[in-house]
């Protein structure tokens, strides 16, 4: 039986660098469609991205939007988590989060890239 392999991507940028932003859900959401497993972690300016409504203020010519690119994601079974420490610095808890999406901190982030085969990106 073979293991599936794992991407795991940090997305750092937010609206401060959309084109940047934008890659790393891109990536993630055809890493998604194609069968990887994909973990994608919202960490600084890209946290927002895990309150409803903010990923559709986004825009960037010639990008898929993000809420169809976060929607791509789950639909291929992947998982979003929001940075713990970021959370609190911009006062986001659970409740406020879009379904689907949970907080965690470095710790996680760190079993999960140390994982046998597993590729790390961070944008």
């Amino acid at each position: 039986m073979s293991r599936r392999s794992k991407l795991v991507i940090k997305v750092t940028a937010g609206a401060d660098a959309p084109e940047r932003c934008s890659q790393a859900f891109t990536v993630a959401s055809v890493a998604a469609a194609s069968g990887t497993e994909v973990s994608l972690w919202l960490t600084g300016e890209s946290s927002w991205f895990a309150l409803p409504g903010r990923a559709a203020e986004f825009t960037l010519p010639h990008a898929a939007p993000l809420p169809d690119l976060i929607a791509a994601i789950q639909a291929g079974g992947g998982s979003i988590t929001l940075c713990t420490q970021c959370a609190a610095r911009r006062g986001i808890e659970e409740k406020d989060l879009i379904e689907g999406v949970r907080i965690a901190g470095a710790q996680v982030f760190v079993s999960e890239i140390m994982a046998e085969d597993v590729q790390a990106l961070v944008y």
